[in-house]
């Protein structure tokens, strides 16, 4: 029988996973809540939000349950990474995808819709309601070859541009677009350079000042955490390291030989890593998100 798997691309799959440096990498599950989704984190989560909806002003936020009935049968709740208002009722869903997934835009208006219906409350006979903005980070990009960051979606009639309505917002940063940052980059785009490299990063560079980047500087600064989260973010690091390179792996070495046998032997694989996922007490959503890639 032809052999599968060569020694290289073992030795690739199982290479080891580098020491967190000064910053930890913020885009990971529990990171990205812990960074703007926790109490506390309001302000530097304002001002991100302020960056990017630079037409709607923003004087407080208040979290929002992450948590959402499915009202399809059989089916898990919605969560999502975080939600708030702000003073006036507006809701922004904040999301962060780690790699690319089918459908992508339409799980996004899904998951849009709770936070619409939760806006009529109880007593509301008009549907008056407040906007929702949804904000997707994703550490890819759909747009192959771009350099452009922000992509921002709305309801238009075709031809002539008339708004249908206002209320619903679709906004999508592309991390990995903002390759490098000049003087003439944006404090957006700054940010999303920052984000997307924080973990290899030796210290705050230069040109990156102001609130916005020295709460996000703090809040990732490993000398800061506990030891717990220490401990927790080796273990995240690790796991979805590992599982990045064996899925690289599994996909590689089934395209090489194009074998049914190494077709069946990758979907083995991959659902054996995704086991040992849920026995670390991974989410579903993160567990799909990270087999996607």
């Amino acid at each position: 029988m032809k052999r599968l798997f060569s020694a290289d691309l073992w030795k690739k799959a199982m290479k080891t996973t580098k020491s967190p440096g000064r910053y930890a990498c913020v885009l990971l599950d529990y990171w990205f809540k812990r960074t703007f989704g926790m109490e506390g984190r309001q302000r530097l989560l304002m001002l991100f939000l302020q960056e990017v909806i630079p037409e709607h002003k923003i004087a407080s936020l208040t979290y929002a349950p992450q948590e959402h009935e499915n009202p399809i049968p059989d089916m898990k709740g919605i969560r999502v990474d975080v939600e708030c208002t702000d003073e006036d009722g507006t809701r922004f869903v904040v999301e962060m995808q780690l790699a690319r997934q089918k459908h992508f835009y339409e799980r996004a208006l899904f998951n849009s819709t709770f936070a619409i219906q939760e806006q009529m409350v109880a007593g509301r006979d008009t549907y008056d309601f407040p906007a929702v903005y949804f904000i997707g980070l994703m550490d890819f990009s759909l747009h192959d070859g771009s350099d452009r960051v922000l992509f921002r979606f709305d309801l238009r009639e075709r031809t002539s541009g008339e708004m249908m309505t206002d209320r619903i917002q679709y906004i999508f940063l592309e991390l990995p677009n903002c390759r490098t940052v000049t003087p003439e980059s944006t404090v957006l785009e700054k940010f999303c350079y920052a984000l997307h490299n924080l973990e290899n990063l030796p210290g705050k560079p230069e040109g990156f000042e102001g609130e916005l980047f020295r709460l996000l500087f703090e809040t990732a600064e490993i000398a800061t955490f506990t030891p717990q989260e220490k401990i927790r973010l080796e273990n995240d690091m690790r796991t979805e390291r590992d599982l990045r390179n064996q899925i690289a792996y599994a996909r590689e070495s089934g395209v090489e030989e194009g074998l049914e046998e190494g077709r069946l032997h990758e979907e083995a694989r991959i659902q054996s890593i995704a086991a040992k996922l849920r026995e670390k007490g991974i989410s579903e959503a993160e567990i799909a998100a990270i087999l996607a890639n």
